[in-house]
């Protein structure tokens, strides 16, 4: 999670969404006064600072309280979301290659440990509504990220400069060649907020 008062804007950092290597990239430009909190593990070059009271994957309605009101208004808040079939299967690999290589994917949806993040960029009080500014596709994540460090004057050269957790899945088929019909519809029914916000399909 960063507030960048230099930049003017809060990054509300989701699950599996290449959140780190963007906190890694802006906190190489953002300011000595900004707020970046620390990433566990740490990855290098990432500088966290000032984050006392703020933690990682802090939700956006939390943020808002802390910072205040004229803070919350004025900058700039975005955050990424992914297609939900794809983002929990690299959220499995991700906790399989962490539990030592046992978990199968069957056991894995049985469960109820999914990289939900609706709730980090909506109302508490109010499901639907998105309180961020904008909420980035992962499927488009540099174009999107283009567009918003050149709204927000941040140097972008196309690149992030590092792809962060990107190891732990080494099964690349697209995840519709991965799932089974019942697989499929199980992570449906987890998502269905997201998908109904954003518009995902299988």
């Amino acid at each position: 999670m960063i507030i960048s008062h230099k930049y003017r804007f809060i990054f509300v950092k989701t699950l599996k969404t290449a959140g780190t290597s963007i906190e890694v990239f802006l906190s190489q430009r953002c300011g000595p006064d900004d707020v970046v909190t620390p990433i566990i593990p740490h990855v290098e070059p990432h500088v966290p600072r000032n984050h006392d009271n703020y933690y990682n994957h802090m939700p956006a309605a939390e943020i808002r309280t802390r910072v205040g009101r004229d803070i919350w208004r004025t900058y700039f808040k975005f955050c990424v979301e992914r297609n939900p079939w794809d983002k929990t299967l690299s959220y499995f690999h991700m906790m399989n290659a962490r539990q030592g290589g046992g978990l199968t994917l069957g056991d894995f949806l049985a469960g109820s440990d999914f990289p939900v993040n609706a709730p980090k960029y909506t109302d508490p009080a109010e499901p639907d509504r998105i309180i961020v500014d904008r909420v980035l596709r992962f499927e488009r994540l540099i174009d999107d990220l283009a567009r918003v460090f050149g709204e927000l004057g941040i140097p972008f050269s196309g690149s992030l400069g590092v792809s962060a957790k990107s190891e732990y899945r080494s099964d690349r088929r697209p995840y519709r060649e991965v799932y089974t019909a019942a697989q499929a519809e199980r992570v449906g029914e987890v998502f269905a907020d997201e998908t109904r916000l954003h518009g995902y399909v299988f």
